[in-house]
């Protein structure tokens, strides 16, 4: 019998995941399908009760579900309570447990340059739900300096109270961050700025620059906003959203299959449906 994953979200039409992780079911001989099913907040919980009903292997969750479906579980692990947001769910025996593959699968993504973050001076530019991931993750990690950059000073803050393990990590206004960003080796993007209708922006000014330095954006549509265009132009090393997008994508099938799949063919998968150029 076909076994059924799906993903969760309102809007869902956007979502690449289908076709990457079917694309993996049938690699991989797996029988089973992945569907995306729209659905509103108020039918959330009902949404959750009917997967588990029918015995769903498991299911992702997106924007703007992945806080507020922690009460309808069965279970959180360590980390995903900690940032207080879930994207993935295991059936586990029965069981809905909650996982966040968001901060591991950017860390994979950015260990595929950066081997040691524990070696780096990081700035974080933003301070919502995307960034709390990544922050906690990294922190974990104990890189030399973990700064967070928000247009809400209060937000900043929070989040680094908010986070279990110990980290030296300032709270800085945009300003200051432009000011100081020479400082840093690895400078991580993780706001919607460069996204429609604001891809003309960019959320900090790069004009003091290393050419040393690496520059992500979390954000793979478009491929390269303008704030990554900056930073190559300036001589950085630069990567978008993509890697991230895939691996908390591969860290999602292997916890619900065991396998961790073939990382270039979900990469070579998603850039055919952006429009890009598969390695």
């Amino acid at each position: 019998m076909k076994k059924l994953y799906a993903v969760l979200g309102d809007p869902i039409g956007h979502s690449m995941s289908p076709v990457m992780l079917n694309d993996l079911f049938s690699f991989y001989q797996i029988d089973a399908h992945y569907l995306p099913f729209q659905v509103k907040a108020e039918d959330l919980g009902s949404a959750v009760k009917g997967l588990k009903a029918i015995g769903a292997g498991g299911f992702n969750v997106t924007i703007p579900h992945k806080s507020n479906i922690i009460p309808f579980l069965d279970g959180v692990d360590e980390l995903a309570a900690s940032i207080g947001a879930v994207n993935t769910v295991v059936n586990e025996d029965g069981s809905l447990i909650g996982y966040n593959t968001d901060g591991p699968g950017f860390l994979k993504g950015i260990n595929t340059i950066v081997p040691r973050v524990s070696e780096q001076r990081i700035l974080l530019i933003g301070a919502g739900g995307a960034a709390r991931a990544i922050y906690f993750t990294m922190a974990k990690e104990k890189p030399i300096v973990l700064d967070i950059a928000n247009r809400t000073l209060e937000t900043a803050a929070k989040l680094i109270e908010d986070c279990p393990y110990d980290s030296l990590s300032r709270a800085l206004s945009l300003n200051e961050a432009s000011e100081n960003i020479g400082e840093y080796d690895l400078i991580i993007q993780t706001t919607m700025i460069g996204m429609s209708p604001k891809m003309a922006e960019q959320p900090i000014n790069l004009g003091n620059l290393r050419k040393q330095s690496i520059v992500c954006d979390i954000i793979y549509n478009p491929l390269e906003t303008q704030f990554l265009h900056a930073a190559a132009l300036d001589g950085a090393r630069i990567q978008n959203g993509v890697d991230m997008f895939v691996y908390q994508g591969a860290l999602a099938f292997e916890k619900w299959t065991g396998i961790f799949p073939d990382v270039q063919r979900m990469r070579n998968n998603v850039l055919v449906q952006l429009g890009g150029n598969p390695c």
